[in-house]
């Protein structure tokens, strides 16, 4: 009998044991297979501020904050639609290659990057900077489009470039002229020739300066020296009388008719030059006792009340292509007929300008053999209860 409990304790006794170890194993193998995250109070997670988040966003330009695995954890609206970054990683190689290089060397990237965004928009020229963030190797990057700016800088070496060369005509012609001259100075019938032709260029050369300077007035902070009512009739019989004797000599004739009581607020100057220099335009286009005509009348732009000055021809008209580009400075459609005519290239040029400065605009209908209309729109002035008084 008493071996029998023994017997019984002893098995008891094993199995318990068994289940003990056999516990312990599997614990074991679980934690060696599980195994406790000691560093957990070690471990950097990439967040980024919310502070810095808006602080993009108000930027309003290009943005994006890298993780230390390359990995985009923020970009602004205008990196994703310019292409900088898609999805959660940086497109652009060179641009990836500044974050790295900057993460590396632990100081601020600054490199030109051209970015096309897609192959029908012209490339945009960005400076972007790339700046380390902290020790785990975040990134911001900031970039900026100086599209414009380098587009505005063009346009001013062109046009610079472009005056050079147009003021080297009268004044070479000047010059040869005036020896000219001094040569046949026993020939009268010669000297009155030449000198015919160096008043012409003299006068060419003129109104080249007075159209640059104004140009150039016009596309300052303050184009406006005076803004006041101006009554439209008034502007357009200066600007025709203006042409009166241009048309005599080609045979032209001038029809204007003139709504009563428009009124536009802006400076009379700048107006009769923008009218005179679409006359001068229609009149030079046109064949001999063709028919020029100026009218105004009030027209609408939605709810806003607006001006209309149309002058209209039945010249040679402008091909569409050539319509793309003729506000351009010197610009000319027709070099050969521009030059008879002591054109510049800069006339349209002014008017486009002048219409902007005034809150208005300019636009051109016109057909190859049949004519052409310029239509200049300005918002109308109504006039205060203390200027009708």
């Amino acid at each position: 009998m008493i071996w029998a409990v023994n017997w019984w304790l002893a098995g008891l006794i094993g199995l318990v044991v068994g289940a003990a170890l056999t516990w312990l194993i599997e614990r074991t193998v679980s934690a060696a297979r599980n195994p406790p995250d000691t560093l957990d109070t070690d471990t950097w997670e990439p967040e980024v501020d919310p502070t810095l988040i808006s602080a993009l966003d108000l930027r309003n330009g290009p943005g994006i904050v890298v993780g230390d695995h390359d990995e985009v954890l923020y970009a602004t609206e205008q990196a994703i639609s310019i292409g900088l970054v898609e999805g959660s990683r940086i497109v652009d190689p060179e641009l990836l290659d500044m974050v790295r290089r900057c993460r590396r060397e632990e100081q601020t990237e600054v490199q030109d990057l051209d970015v096309r965004p897609n192959p029908s928009v012209p490339v945009l020229h960005m400076v972007v900077r790339a700046a380390p963030m902290d020790e785990h190797g975040s990134a911001l990057v900031l970039a900026d489009d100086r599209s414009a700016m380098i587009r505005v800088e063009q346009a001013r070496n062109d046009f610079l470039a472009n005056v050079s060369h147009e003021l080297k005509t009268p004044i070479g012609a000047v010059s040869i002229l005036a020896e000219a001259v001094e040569d046949a100075a026993d020939d009268p019938d010669a000297v009155r020739h030449f000198a015919t032709r160096l008043h012409t260029e003299a006068v060419r050369l003129s109104s080249l300066v007075t159209q640059v300077i104004a140009l150039s007035r016009l596309q300052s902070d303050q184009p406006l020296l005076r803004a006041e009512p101006t009554d439209v009739s008034e502007v357009v019989h200066k600007a025709v009388h203006r042409m009166d004797e241009l048309a005599r000599s080609r045979h032209i004739n001038l029809v204007v008719r003139c709504a009563p009581g428009l009124t536009v607020m802006g400076d009379p100057g700048p107006l009769i030059d923008a009218v005179a220099n679409l006359v001068q335009n229609a009149i030079a286009y046109s064949g001999p006792r063709a028919r020029v005509s100026v009218i105004t009348r009030e027209g609408r732009e939605g709810d806003l009340r607006v001006v209309e000055i149309a002058v209209t021809d039945n010249g040679i008209g402008i091909s569409q292509d050539d319509q793309k580009r003729i506000f351009e400075r010197f610009y000319r459609v027709d070099q050969a007929r521009s030059r008879a005519s002591g054109g510049t290239g800069l006339g349209l040029s002014l008017v486009k300008h002048t219409a902007r400065v005034h809150g208005g605009s300019v636009s051109v209908w016109s057909k190859v053999g049949q004519g052409s209309t310029f239509t200049l729109r300005f918002p109308m002035h109504h006039p205060s209860s203390e200027e009708t008084s």
